[in-house]
C-alpha cells in the first residue's frame, strides 16, 4: 500500500513539475524575445517620441508668431 501511494503522489508531482514547465514556457513565448531587439526597439521608439515632441514645439512656436502677427494685422485695420 505504501508503495502504491508514492507512486501516485510521485506521478502528481512530474505532471505538476510538467504543468509549471508548459506554464512558463506560454509566458515567454506571450511576453516575445527579449536582448538586443527588444532594446533597440525601445531606443527607437524614444527617438521618435523626442522628434515628434521637439516637431510639436517648434509648430507650437510657429502658431504663436502667426498669432501674434494676425493680432498686429487686425490692430492696424481701420474701424469702420
Amino acid at each position: 500500500m505504501p508503495a502504491v501511494l508514492a507512486a501516485i503522489l510521485a506521478f502528481i508531482l512530474l505532471a505538476l513539475g510538467i504543468l509549471g514547465g508548459v506554464a512558463v514556457s506560454i509566458v515567454r513565448l506571450i511576453k516575445g524575445p527579449k536582448g538586443k531587439q527588444t532594446a533597440q526597439a525601445d531606443e527607437d521608439e524614444a527617438r521618435l517620441i523626442q522628434d515628434l515632441h521637439k516637431g510639436l514645439t517648434r509648430m507650437e512656436s510657429r502658431i504663436d508668431a502667426l498669432e501674434t502677427i494676425m493680432l498686429e494685422r487686425q490692430g492696424k485695420e481701420p474701424r469702420s
